[in-house]
């Protein structure tokens, strides 16, 4: 589908839309309740809700994910003070969270309560779940629950999908930008009887357009093309539940050089090495996922269940960077069974078993063998949880679990959680724990294979092992008849092993090594208040200051790529009847370091980006615009015009890659809600 057909069928669909008429129904996001006399109260329901339990932790829920285009989860943070996602590079699209200063490989995600996305799926994952199709997403910062593994240094991310016995319905999204993207996603849901319902999702993206808006003579972005799609059941009885699914994706992306400057393309140092006539950056990947969960509810009076959850996925990726070729292969499987009993109201216990195993077979070729791993990760652990409710006032969650792993041994997980409410306007918090995670580093980093430079990783990676200490303070102040929400929390995380992605030591070569005997820390301040100012208007004003320092040939330095500190400001405003919403957010991105050969450092910059959703009965239609400062990175890949030197790096990403970006959407509802 060429760009003007793209935009021409959503101009169609946009200029239907305004023709239908008006709802007049509140939108998804009002609560409603209605007494005898006829009388109507209705009250907002809030798009980001903090975590009530020990667990510092919030809600994003699809009011919140509405307030941006939403395409994908990487793009459902742009309105969140706590999680950025940045590129990792100017060429493969590859995407990374941070979370407490520290990237995403030291945040556990979730699908549902099942660890999911390892290894080289963690690359590209803020990629493969689709904006429409998440009902909701949990943060917890911090040391989380030991329920779900020993993996989670920096916090977890849950990703929660709709449901299969939703209110039925069909659901349509069509999506289209400045840039020629063109999205359409589709999923809707079957109630067979009282029991069993089933669901279907499905999800197609093109985006064709070999855009070079800084004229370096690579494309900004990879074009890209993916399918997805998930099938999903669950059966509900009085005693059991059963919930499973399957998952199929295709995911291509071609970037590198423009066909215009083929005649510029640098020859390769040694004039007898044979080479392409352009750069060219390609990588297609199929990934299969299946999962199943049996829950047995034994006693309800006090919460006695049994759990049984599995999932396998098969993750495979073929790809060539210019001379560098790479084939991966990946397979994983995760079992845990999960026991929970509630004694008192005061006194609860989770106990539980699981099993994970990852087969990881990868190989990267440049003339010759690069790197070749081929190993298998088994970890079976046991694990159990306390937790003292005293009324809300004192809640105590203590965990402790053990596992063993087939490559590093055994080792023990201890995590603590409490929370204390002293009055009702008052939530304190304190957490401590450990964290360990085995490192994929060629799946993990398969980007770094872009450059130019030498990728030399360590044949003896050590397993990651890290403390996190925090603590969170927030107060609900009644002012002007409406409530002002203040919170100011902190946390710091100190590794005793790390694999250190070193780009300081030698110019020439980047570096994967072991940590050693070096300090590597985060410290993490963040202070944020949020208002209702007028009926239906809502601020939130956030900063946040990191201090990330890693040790590099022996000299302890600021973690290079990582903003030193980050301000956000985000109004929304929803008409009284609901049928106008729009949102406007503004971040302020504080400069960092860079390697010196880079030039040592990059400033801070901003970005604004601003949205208008019109609600209508069936459907809402939503125009906006993102980066609208138009603020690009000037020169985000080192040595464009030398491509086969050892001096090209296209993975020094600290900024925006494409400047202003407009979109517009719809969204279409059938046979049930929005």
């Amino acid at each position: 589908m060429t760009r003007t057909n793209r935009l021409t069928l959503l101009s169609l669909c946009l200029l239907s839309a305004t023709t239908l008429p008006a709802q007049t129904e509140p939108p998804a996001d009002t609560l409603m309740t209605q007494d005898l006399t006829g009388v109507t109260v209705s009250a907002r329901r809030r798009g980001t809700m903090r975590i009530s339990g020990a667990e510092n932790g919030i809600l994003i829920g699809r009011e919140e994910l509405f307030r941006a285009a939403c395409c994908n989860l990487g793009e459902s943070f742009t309105t969140n003070p706590s999680v950025d996602v940045s590129y990792s590079d100017a060429t493969t699209g590859a995407k990374q969270i941070r979370l407490l200063g520290l990237s995403g490989t030291y945040v556990q995600m979730l699908t549902e309560n099942i660890p999911n996305f390892r290894g080289g799926a963690s690359t590209y994952a803020l990629d493969y779940v689709p904006g429409p199709w998440m009902q909701s997403i949990q943060v917890s910062k911090g040391a989380s629950s030991v329920r779900n593994g020993y993996e989670s240094i920096t916090g977890q991310i849950d990703i929660e999908y709709l449901k299969p016995d939703n209110d039925e319905g069909i659901t349509f999204n069509l999506y289209g930008n400045s840039l020629s993207r063109f999205e359409a996603n589709a999923d809707g849901n079957l109630h067979l009887d009282s029991h069993l319902s089933t669901e279907l999702l499905l999800h197609y993206q093109d985006d064709y357009a070999h855009h070079d808006q800084n004229h370096d003579g690579f494309m900004d972005q990879p074009n890209l093309r993916q399918w997805n799609l998930q099938n999903r059941w669950k059966w509900r009885g009085d005693r059991y539940i059963f919930h499973a699914g399957v998952a199929l994706l295709r995911d291509e992306r071609d970037g590198g050089q423009n066909s215009h400057t083929l005649s510029h393309s640098a020859q390769p140092a040694n004039e007898h090495q044979h080479h392409p006539q352009y750069f060219h950056i390609g990588l297609a990947t199929d990934r299969y996922e299946a999962y199943m969960k049996h829950a047995f509810i034994i006693n309800p009076e006090h919460s006695t269940n049994l759990a049984l959850m599995a999932s396998g996925s098969l993750h495979q990726t073929t790809a060539d960077f210019g001379l560098k070729d790479y084939d991966a292969t990946e397979r994983n499987g995760y079992l845990q069974l999960m026991f929970e009993h509630k004694f008192t109201p005061q006194h609860e216990l989770s106990a539980g078993l699981s099993l994970n195993h990852d087969y990881i077979k990868a190989t990267a070729t440049a003339l010759s063998t690069l790197y070749a791993i081929n190993y298998k990760l088994t970890t079976p652990g046991l694990y159990a949880q306390y937790t003292y409710n005293l009324d809300e006032k004192l809640v105590l969650m203590a965990g402790l679990r053990a596992d063993h792993s087939n490559r590093y041994g055994t080792f023990v997980t201890p995590r603590l959680h409490l929370k204390l409410t002293p009055h009702p306007i008052v939530s304190l918090r304190l957490s401590a724990g450990k964290g360990y995670r085995a490192v994929h580093a060629l799946p993990e980093n398969t980007y770094l294979l872009a450059s130019g430079r030498e990728l030399v990783i360590d044949s003896d990676l050590k397993q990651e092992e890290a403390w996190n200490l925090g603590g969170s303070a927030s107060l609900f102040i009644p002012l002007g008849g409406r409530t002002l929400r203040l919170n100011a929390e902190y946390y710091h995380t100190r590794f005793m092993e790390q694999a250190v992605i070193d780009r300081d030591t030698d110019p020439t070569k980047i570096l994967i090594t072991n940590l050693g005997g070096g300090r590597s820390y985060s410290h993490t301040f963040q202070v944020d208040a949020s208002y209702p100012v007028v009926e239906g208007l809502e601020l939130l004003a956030a900063w946040r200051w990191n201090d990330v320092k890693t040790t590099y040939g022996g000299r302890l330095m600021d973690k290079p790529l990582t903003n030193r500190y980050k301000a956000l400001l985000t109004a929304t405003y929803k008409t009284p009847l609901g049928l106008w919403q729009a949102d406007v957010t503004l971040q302020l991105n504080g400069g960092g370091r860079l390697p010196e050969y880079a030039g040592g450092s990059f400033k801070a910059y901003e970005q604004l980006q601003a949205q208008v959703t019109r609600w209508f009965r069936h459907f809402s239609v939503y125009i906006g615009g993102e980066n609208l400062t138009g603020f690009r990175q000037k020169t985000p890949i080192l040595s464009a015009d030398l491509p086969w030197s050892t001096t090209f790096d296209p993975t020094l990403v600290w900024g925006p890659v494409h400047g202003r970006l407009f979109y517009a959407g719809i969204r279409m509802n059938f046979l049930g809600r929005l």
